[in-house]
């Protein structure tokens, strides 16, 4: 693979600079976090592509406390949402209420008005509001009446949902699954993380601010900048067609697997996660194992497997381990 030769200096040192300011949110969020390492690396890649992260795992493994953490140390605006059945889309963008001294409507803004939201057990919410929030996710607007609102830059939607319990649950729509970036997988600790979590006394309070909004919109302009050859581009698209195409690609035994591929915004999103891995490991261009790395987060919500793959116990993630196994690296 050829690295364009056109890459200055300039940006290598910035990568460089920028990168070991980057370095210092996990050390920082590691005050109150433990371990947890690839989910806050995953939520730094999706903060650098400007992008949403959908968190799945059981209660009390710190979700909440580990985006809290994280808003803090950026400096972020936050904002927290118990998603329950009775949630209304006022409840979440603002409503019109009436001013009888003025005798005029005057909007109030709710909760989603803010840098990082928190969508808190976003499954538990009706239809109508998912609409609502899916306006703001992928317009980065709100409408309230008549009038449509801008957010504040950055916008990151960060939602969680419990695996486990689905009395009183609604199944998230495809097409809002497909607007967050990544899908990440939070796991129990292991035994000397658990013993240190007791040891420790976890305030959130002890986190300090080591970024801006400049700092944040610095970065994501770099990630931009950084180099892909044809050859990576071409490797992420023969990728994302294995998953609308196996038999295409020397995957026929897949295809019974597979209901629907993934869309082109999940090409979108694994070509902009690649540059943001490759920043992260201070490169100014980035190499397939980049897109490896980001492969699996990228892509397995947006899999639709079929019921014969849910009667065999077929995960997205197998599926995907198998295409990139068998897709030629270049």
């Amino acid at each position: 693979m050829e690295i364009q030769p056109v890459q200055t200096d300039t940006l290598i040192e910035k990568i460089r600079k920028e990168g070991i300011r980057l370095q210092g949110l996990p050390i920082e969020v590691g005050k109150v976090i433990v371990g947890q390492k690839d989910v806050i690396d995953f939520i730094i890649i999706a903060l650098l592509c400007n992008g949403h992260i959908l968190l799945e795992g059981v209660p009390g493994i710190a979700k909440t406390t580990m985006i809290k953490a994280i808003s803090r140390a950026l400096g972020l605006n936050f904002s927290r949402i118990q998603f329950t059945p009775d949630l209304l889309p006022a409840d979440l963008i603002g409503t019109l209420i009436y001013n009888p001294r003025t005798q005029e409507f005057e909007t109030k803004k709710g909760p989603v008005f803010a840098n990082l939201v928190l969508a808190d057990e976003i499954n538990r919410a009706p239809a109508k509001v998912q609409s609502a929030l899916l306006e703001s996710m992928q317009e980065h607007q709100v409408t309230i009446g008549s009038t449509s609102f801008k957010l504040d830059e950055p916008f990151l939607v960060f939602a969680t949902q419990n695996p486990i319990e689905q009395e009183g649950t609604y199944r998230l729509p495809e097409a809002q699954v497909d607007r967050f970036m990544f899908k990440l997988q939070v796991d129990y600790p292991s035994i000397t993380q658990e013993r240190e979590i007791v040891r420790r006394q976890l305030d959130i309070n002890i986190i300090q601010k080591i970024f801006t909004k400049e700092n944040i919109y610095t970065v994501q302009q770099l990630v931009k900048d950084i180099y892909i050859d044809d050859k990576v581009v071409d490797y992420i698209i023969s990728i994302i067609f294995a998953t609308r195409k196996p038999q295409d690609f020397k995957l026929a035994d897949l295809k019974r697997f597979i209901q629907y591929g993934v869309s082109p915004r999940a090409t979108l999103a694994l070509y902009n996660a690649a540059k943001a891995h490759s920043f992260l490991k201070e490169r100014h261009f980035v190499t397939p194992d980049d897109v490896k790395a980001v492969c699996m987060a990228a892509l397995r919500h947006r899999l639709i497997l079929s019921y014969e793959a849910e009667a065999e116990g077929i995960t997205p993630d197998e599926v995907i381990k198998r295409i990139l196994y068998v897709i030629p690296v270049p």
